[in-house]
């Protein structure tokens, strides 16, 4: 048997190099790369090992590891999962900084592969900097807690266990129903150490797509049913885009007029003009696609977690017979569903197959089309803006940024008030041209997620719409934009605070207290000026005061040649009344105040909406 002798380090960056999968018919390395910050804990092991690699395993260098893992992360949720990222930090802060990013590319079923640093497995120099002393357990480091937001965790404690370690992570990674983030922590020793590896394990290899088909007899249940169904509904989720099953879901609704319903993974998995697209479910969704769940007397959960969001908190179609077409089983099963595991593609392509024929009537798509004609109206009423208005609504901020762009364009939003307009307002025209995170709903994630966008979508005008209060959270990656020629338009709402907490705090009965900064403990007020602070990063930055100057900017931003920052003063308290649903939000059971009362009142209501698995 040949071997060559190498580090483990190096062993390791040799193997992620020759691993390859076919995107679009063309055969392309799996990891696109690799974001580094180096400390004592990798960048003698691994960062020697990159240095050698760089022209075949770029390295890139960012400015925090949290940002760095997410943009990791969002360039693979922008890539459909068919390609990834690995992320490399030093032990201590450095990894611990990785645990916000895992648990959010967890929650969202997205590949990313993570190698912090570990301690020395020989303890030589024990304890060595950064090291966790856990008092009752030697075996212990700050890595474990990334055991419980990794989908595959190992540690790395001898030059030989990459051979077995590596393979798995990235058969989690590949594995439509286990997806997730994978975590080998690699000690610092080891990485160091030489061993005879077999030639044949840097082998170059090409990894498959694989498309599960669902069982017969539950892809026939699911036929019967829709077969006797009169009011059947569709709920898309990011599994319809991660299958590219986009045009598939189309033909179906088209042959069989069954209307279809987006959650905020699977905005996009029909253009915003197709007939038989309601829209935004749930919480945050159209005043159709809400009312066609209500009237449903079947609803078909395809690629879709169900989450709360989604549901309304299991009270939106409490009563309503209920499939889920998942590749997780886990999924499938929820809130009581007939479930139908498999890819969602290849059960859609079933699904036509079989049913060949309209499953609704002529008087149900018409309702659907009045339904969903008045909801463009409220659309167009919500987005409307007068060219001269200060402090305008997030929702004209989006109409006046939708006007700006062409349809190509892709937002990124993650956290607070703004998902849940975008989710109703966004007109998306072209797949893959609305990108939110709300899985985890992750603060931070904006500017970080947009650089990802755009690696993974260089020709694509990547357009990322954030509050102040996210920006204050993570903004570092604004500098690491320029530093790389990724260039972003960043439209930053300052609404001075954590608007969108302080309405639902509001709604529930309490009164503004530590969301808006006046309403915080303070002896001054600070004057932020967000867009000095953009151009000291480097991008390019204006403030502007309406709504008219703010599509000047925009205007100026599209032709800029790298990140433009445009900063526009917001209203923390208006927001659009028109779709939506309850929301499982617990109102204290007793208090002194009266509004209080009331709010607990009307949550309990909400609560007996709720469905029943008894």
């Amino acid at each position: 048997m040949s071997v060559v002798r190498l580090t483990a380090a190096q062993a390791t960056v040799r193997w992620l190099a020759a691993q390859h999968v076919r995107v679009d018919g063309e055969e392309v390395p799996y990891f696109a790369g690799v974001w580094a910050i180096f400390g004592h804990g990798n960048v003698a092991g691994l960062g020697e090992a990159l240095h050698a690699a760089r022209d075949v395993l770029p390295t890139w260098r960012a400015h925090n590891e949290q940002g760095m893992a997410l943009a990791a992360i969002a360039y693979a949720k922008q890539m459909r999962r068919q390609r990834a990222m690995v992320c490399t930090t030093s032990i201590g802060p450095g990894a611990t900084n990785l645990v916000t990013a895992a648990a959010l590319a967890h929650v969202n079923r997205l590949p990313v592969l993570l190698l912090p640093g570990d301690v020395y497995a020989s303890r030589r120099p024990d304890p060595v900097l950064q090291q966790l002393e856990d008092f009752g357990d030697g075996t212990a480091s700050v890595n474990d807690c990334l055991r419980p937001v990794s989908r595959y965790f190992d540690r790395i404690m001898r030059p030989e266990q990459i051979m077995d370690a590596l393979p798995r992570a990235l058969a989690t990674m590949l594995d439509p129903a286990g997806c997730g983030p994978a975590t080998l922590a690699l000690c610092q020793d080891v990485q160091a150490e030489a061993f005879d590896y077999p030639v044949a394990f840097f082998e170059r290899r090409l990894w498959h797509e694989r498309r599960q088909p669902a069982d017969a007899d539950e892809l026939t249940a699911l036929v019967d049913a829709i077969a006797a169904a009169q009011r059947p509904l569709i709920v898309a989720g990011g599994g319809v885009r991660y299958s590219q099953a986009e045009s598939a879901l189309a033909a179906l609704a088209e042959s069989t007029g069954i209307p279809v319903a987006e959650t905020q993974a699977g905005k996009g998995a029909l253009p915003w003009r197709h007939p038989r697209a309601l829209g935004s479910i749930g919480v945050t969704g159209s005043s159709a696609a809400n009312l066609a769940a209500q009237e449903a007397d079947l609803v078909i959960g395809i690629g879709t977690r169900l989450q709360d969001f989604t549901t309304g908190s299991r009270s939106l179609f409490a009563d309503r017979k209920l499939f889920q077409v998942n590749v997780q089983a886990f999924d499938a099963h929820k809130h009581g569903a007939r479930p139908v595991v498999g890819d969602a593609r290849v059960v859609i392509e079933a699904l036509a197959a079989r049913l060949q024929g309209a499953c609704v009537t002529e008087d149900v798509i018409a309702r659907d089309r009045h339904a969903i004609a008045a909801w463009h109206e409220a659309v167009d009423a919500a987005t409307a803006g007068e060219q001269v208005q200060a402090l305008p609504s997030d929702a004209q901020m989006i109409g006046a940024v939708q006007a700006a762009v062409d349809d190509d364009a892709i937002v990124v939003c993650a956290a607070g008030g703004l998902p849940g307009e975008l989710h109703k307002l966004w007109r998306t025209s072209r797949s893959g041209g609305y990108h939110l995170e709300y899985g985890y709903s992750c603060m931070g994630y904006e500017i970080a997620g947009g650089l990802g966008v755009k690696m993974a979508e260089p020709h694509r005008e990547v357009v990322v719409m954030v509050g102040d209060g996210s920006y204050l959270m993570m903004n570092s990656e604004l500098a690491t934009s320029v530093m790389l020629g990724h260039k972003l338009i960043v439209v930053l709402l300052d609404n001075r605070g954590f608007g969108c907490i302080h309405r639902l705090q509001q709604a529930t009965g309490s009164p503004g207290f530590n969301n808006l900064l006046v309403d915080s403990r303070h002896d001054t007020l600070p004057a932020i000026d967000f867009a000095a602070h953009a151009r000291s990063l480097g991008a390019l930055s204006e403030h502007v005061a309406t709504l008219g100057e703010l599509s000047a900017a925009l205007a100026r931003a599209r032709e800029a040649e790298r990140s433009y920052v445009v900063v526009v003063d917001t209203d923390p308290m208006k927001t659009t009344e028109a779709g939506g649903w309850w929301w499982d939000v617990a109102v204290p059971e007793v208090s002194d105040r009266p509004e209080v009362n009331a709010a607990r009142r009307a949550y309990e209501a909400g609560v007996r909406m709720k469905r029943d698995l008894s």
